[in-house]
């Protein structure tokens, strides 16, 4: 599929800079981005927003909130229309707020599908926020589902985490179908952040063979950065912690930290 410069041009962004993480392949390594960029993020005191959109609410737990603590959550803002200030949690990190999920959200599949305009939900429900914070990180679920078309309709760019393993790049174009039918019908202001590499490992001959695919298809869409497979990155959801809380000093918490600067320095869509 080919993409057009329009697809990775971006101008005039509002306040909030809104990134949909997404990826219809399961284990790519999206939550571990939305959760760890995120926290990058705050660290480097820009206020900012994880939505979580997956009704695992992996990215909820991710960063320390028990779901079954949380009386309101996702599904109170798209569905019963609560106001979404009041579903926005604390984390231990200042800068960092989620908007968290639980199973809940599996109900509001089925109840957006008879609506009208059923793609704009979550872009109302998140327009309050426009003001409040520098980014929002909208984490989908593995599919190109309801919930991610809401996604990439509500957002400005699209971050494809990209696993380097044996088909790696099969489905992608599904991916890329869908993104460019919301950019049409939906969503004309959306493109493309980047492309990130995760679960590198330079020893690993079929990693340099996925990223040599990789940047000969998309070109200077892939983000310098890369995640490589980290043991401490594997860990620090178990203890309900972003991996800069767990271990900074890991290959995974610096490879982060180095997106989160790549991300605030204009992401690839400024060098592509």
């Amino acid at each position: 599929m080919t993409l057009k410069k329009t697809d990775f041009m971006v101008e005039n962004l509002s306040v909030s800079h809104i990134i949909c993480i997404a990826n219809q392949k399961g284990g790519v390594g999206k939550t571990t981005t939305a959760v760890n960029l995120g926290a990058a993020l705050a660290v480097a005191e820009r206020k900012t927003l994880l939505v979580d959109c997956d009704p695992q609410g992996n990215a909820t737990t991710g960063v320390g909130i028990n779901k079954a603590e949380v009386s309101k959550n996702l599904y109170h803002g798209l569905i019963q229309k609560d106001s979404v200030e009041g579903l926005v949690v604390d984390t231990d990190l200042a800068h960092l707020k989620v908007l968290p999920a639980c199973i809940d959200l599996i109900g509001a599949e089925v109840e957006l599908i008879s609506q009208p305009n059923r793609e704009t939900f979550l872009q109302d429900l998140l327009r309050p926020l426009a003001d409040e914070y520098a980014y929002m990180l909208l984490d989908c679920p593995p599919s190109l589902s309801l919930l991610t078309v809401n996604a990439l309709t509500a957002a400005h760019t699209l971050l494809i985490p990209l696993q380097c393993e044996f088909y790696a790049l099969e489905g992608l174009s599904q991916l890329l179908q869908t993104f460019k039918r919301i950019k049409r019908h939906l969503n004309p202001g959306l493109v493309i952040e980047g492309v990130l590499l995760t679960m590198f490992d330079r020893r690993n001959n079929l990693s340099h063979q996925v990223a040599e695919e990789a940047e000969k298809y998309f070109k200077d869409l892939v983000f310098k950065t890369r995640i490589p497979r980290n043991v401490r990155l594997g860990e620090a959801p178990s203890f309900g912690k972003p991996v800069l809380l767990y271990d900074i000093t890991s290959h995974g918490a610096q490879s982060y930290l180095a997106l989160a600067k790549e991300i605030m320095n204009g992401g690839r869509r400024q060098h592509a």
